[in-house]
């Protein structure tokens, strides 16, 4: 189980390429050597379930500013002008209890303040890749400025958070994004794309540092 986990969070995390289909993207991925949260989730999601665990996708809302990652000022300042975005993680049952798991970020991208799910024990819940969008009531009561599940370790029941839609079919994750996705104003589509190609130059250079 961590085995397959370590897999998956060491491809090379990228947003140069669409992967949402849940049906192609995981062998997409896989063929190309590098992906996003979505095909890695898909992909986590199918390895484990054809172990016989339990697992269900989270979509999670959160903004691109996010003050611990370490952006250039040029791109620090596009992550300002985009729309909230939707991030794809498992939720998946070990033993009584439903816990967070999050492949997101490869280790190399630690250097740049990504907050990399490193030595996890196959039991305690993940950090979450972003810190999630959450409501007024909850930011008053809850540590909303990190990466860490506002809940206790005892939870067990599926219940998700404010913020954080689940969904325990990998096409009704599809279809929720693509409903929000529609939503978008052309001149929010317009900064993504440019926001996307200088992301991806930079995590290029975070890597090549020593």
């Amino acid at each position: 189980m961590i085995a397959i986990f370590e897999h998956i969070r060491d491809i090379p995390y990228s947003l140069e390429v669409p992967m949402t289909d849940p049906g192609t993207a995981p062998e997409q991925m896989l063929r190309l050597g590098k992906g996003y949260c979505g095909p890695k989730h898909f992909l986590l999601a199918e390895m484990y379930k054809k172990m016989g665990l339990n697992v269900v996708f989270a979509t999670i809302a959160f903004v691109w500013n996010d003050p611990d990652f370490h952006y250039p000022p040029e791109l620090r300042a596009l992550t300002t002008r985009l729309p909230v975005a939707h991030h794809l993680a498992c939720r998946v049952q070990i033993g009584w209890r439903w816990v967070l798991v999050d492949a997101t970020w490869d280790p190399p991208l630690k250097k740049g303040g990504f907050p990399v799910n490193e030595n996890w024990d196959g039991y305690s819940e993940t950090q979450c890749a972003v810190k999630p969008l959450r409501s007024a009531v909850r930011t008053a009561f809850c540590r909303t400025a990190t990466s860490e599940a506002c809940r206790t370790k005892n939870e067990a029941e599926l219940c998700p958070l404010d913020g954080k839609k689940d969904h325990r079919e990998a096409e009704d994750h599809s279809r929720y994004y693509r409903e929000i996705v529609t939503k978008r104003k052309p001149e929010d589509i317009e900064q993504i794309h440019r926001f996307y190609q200088e992301f991806e130059v930079w995590l290029v250079k975070i890597r090549e540092l020593e």
